[in-house]
C-alpha cells in the first residue's frame, strides 16, 4: 500500500458549500418576511462570515506556492477563511489548538470532570436576542459550581479551576443556550494543595443554579417577579446540571478530547444531506422523542437560518476561564515564578537577558503543518515525488497574477461553478479531502441513501 500523500481539500464539492452557494442570496432577500420572526434582526456578522466561508479554499482568492527544494515539484495551497464556529475546516483547526493549549498550558495534572448547565425552554429567548446575557449565564454557573465545591469540601476561601464554553445549539440546531465546563475535580489552596471532590449528587447544585439564574433575570429586568415566583415553585423546573465521569490524573488524551468536545462546531457537515433538486436538507442526529425520529428535514433557507444563528458576534468570546485557571491567576503565578528566578539568579550572579518584548518572526507554515500532521497523520511538506522537504516560497493575493497562474495551470474558471456535486474520482482521481472531525458518530452512506 502506497504512502499517504497530502492533497489540498476542495470545499466547493461539499454539501454545505453547495447549499450556501445556491440559497444564501435568497435567504438574505427573504429574511425580513420569512426568517426575522424566528431569528430576530439580521446580524451583519452572518453575511460577513458566510461570504468568507464561500471563498475559503478558493484558489482564485489567493494562495501559497509550496515547492520541493530537491526536485522542484510544487502545488498551490489556497488561503482559508479562518472562520470560527462556522467553517468546519477552519474551526476544526481551532479545536485542535484549543485541546493542546488546555492540556499543555492551562490544566494541572489532576483529575478533571465535565459539568453541563442547562436552562428551561421558556427562558432561552432572553439569551437569544441579547447575547451579552450568555456571559452572565456563564458567570452564574461558575459561582454556583465554586460555592457547591466549597460547601462540599468545607473550604470557604479556596478556588476552583474551570474552563467554560458557551454553547447555543441543540441536537437539531435549535437555539439551546447551555454551558459546558471542564473542571479540575476539587479545589486549589493558596498553600499549593489540591483537595479532590468526593462523588456527590448534583441536585443541590442544580437548585442553586436555578435560583441564581432566575434572580439574575429578575435583576436584569428580563423576568417579572410573579413569573419568577412560579418558576421557583415548579417541581420540574427545566433546569439541569449534569456531571460526567472524571478524567483521571495523567490521562492527557482523555482531557484533550474533552477540551475539544466542549468547543466543537455547532453543526456537523457529515450529518447533512443536501438535495439540490428539491432545495431541502436532511439533518441526522441521535433519536429524539420530540420529533419522533433521528432526523429533521429543513428547506435550504431554514437550514441556513438554523446554522447561522449560532455564529457569535465579532470579538464575543464563547470560552471563559475562571478561578485557578483564569488569566489573572495564571498571570500572578507566572510573575511569581519570574520573581523567584530573578531572586535566585541574583544570589548566584547568573546573567539575565530580558526577552519579554521579543517577537519571533511569523512562520505560518509551521502551525499549519503540525495541524495537518495531527489530523491526517501525513506531513504536507514532504514531497510526494522524491520525499524531500518542501517549503512555502510565495504568498500571492494579486488578482492579475493569480488569474495568470491559474490559467496557465488550466485551473481558472470564468463561469459560475457547477453546483452539481461530483464524486472525487470523477473530478480529480488524485485529490483527496481534508477530513472533518467532530464528536458525532458518522452514519454509513448506504443508511443515509436508504432513508
Amino acid at each position: 500500500m502506497g504512502e499517504k500523500v497530502y492533497k489540498p481539500r476542495h470545499p466547493k464539492r461539499t454539501k454545505l458549500w453547495q447549499c450556501l452557494h445556491a440559497h444564501f442570496a435568497d435567504y438574505l432577500n427573504h429574511y425580513k418576511e420569512k426568517h426575522e420572526k424566528n431569528h430576530g434582526y439580521l446580524r451583519p456578522i452572518v453575511e460577513e462570515v458566510v461570504n468568507k466561508y464561500l471563498e475559503c479554499g478558493d484558489l482564485s482568492k489567493g494562495f501559497a506556492r509550496v515547492v520541493c527544494k530537491k526536485c522542484r515539484r510544487e502545488y498551490l495551497l489556497a488561503f482559508s477563511c479562518r472562520g470560527r464556529w462556522f467553517c468546519p475546516s477552519c474551526h476544526q483547526k481551532k479545536v485542535l489548538l484549543f485541546g493542546e493549549n488546555i492540556t499543555d498550558n492551562i490544566a494541572y495534572p489532576l483529575p478533571h470532570r465535565q459539568y453541563v448547565f442547562s436552562i428551561p425552554i421558556m427562558l432561552r429567548v432572553y439569551f437569544k436576542h441579547d447575547r451579552e446575557m450568555l456571559t452572565k449565564l456563564c458567570r452564574q454557573a461558575y459561582k454556583c459550581l465554586q460555592e457547591f465545591m466549597r460547601t462540599s469540601l468545607g473550604l470557604c476561601q479556596d478556588q476552583a479551576g474551570t474552563v467554560m464554553a458557551i454553547q447555543t445549539y441543540g441536537e437539531y440546531l435549535n437555539f439551546h443556550p447551555h454551558i459546558h465546563a471542564v473542571v479540575a475535580d476539587g479545589l486549589f489552596t493558596r498553600q499549593g494543595m489540591f483537595y479532590v471532590m468526593p462523588r456527590l449528587n448534583t441536585k443541590a447544585l442544580e437548585e442553586m443554579f436555578r435560583v441564581k439564574v432566575i434572580g439574575m433575570l429578575v435583576a436584569e429586568r428580563q423576568l417579572a417577579k410573579d413569573l419568577a415566583g412560579k418558576l421557583l415553585s415548579w417541581r420540574h423546573s427545566g433546569f439541569s446540571v449534569h456531571s460526567g465521569n472524571p478524567v483521571k490524573r495523567g490521562e492527557r488524551s482523555g482531557l484533550e478530547r474533552l477540551a475539544q468536545y466542549i468547543i466543537r462546531n455547532p453543526f456537523s457537515e457529515e450529518k447533512m444531506m443536501y438535495n439540490e433538486k428539491t432545495g431541502s436538507v436532511i439533518y441526522r442526529s441521535k433519536s429524539n422523542p420530540k420529533i419522533k425520529g433521528n432526523f429533521k428535514v429543513f428547506s435550504a433557507e431554514e437550514f441556513i437560518g438554523a446554522i447561522t444563528q449560532h455564529i457569535p458576534e465579532k470579538g464575543f468570546q464563547l470560552v471563559r476561564y475562571y478561578g485557578w485557571y483564569s488569566n489573572k491567576c495564571r498571570g500572578i503565578r507566572a510573575k511569581q515564578q519570574r520573581d523567584e528566578v530573578a531572586r535566585r539568579s541574583q544570589k548566584s550572579e547568573i546573567e539575565i537577558i530580558d526577552i519579554s518584548t521579543y517577537q519571533a518572526p511569523k512562520v505560518p507554515s509551521k502551525q499549519w503543518r503540525e495541524l495537518i500532521k495531527k489530523i491526517w497523520e501525513v506531513d504536507p511538506l514532504i514531497c510526494p515525488g522524491c520525499g524531500g522537504e518542501m517549503r512555502i516560497v510565495a504568498l500571492l493575493d494579486d488578482s492579475e497574477v493569480i488569474e495568470k497562474i491559474l490559467r496557465h495551470l488550466n485551473q481558472w474558471t470564468d463561469s459560475v461553478p457547477d453546483k452539481t456535486r461530483a464524486s472525487p474520482e470523477a473530478v480529480a482521481p488524485d485529490n483527496t479531502y481534508e477530513p472533518l472531525y467532530d464528536d458525532f458518530q458518522l452514519e454509513p452512506e448506504e443508511l443515509i441513501a436508504g432513508r
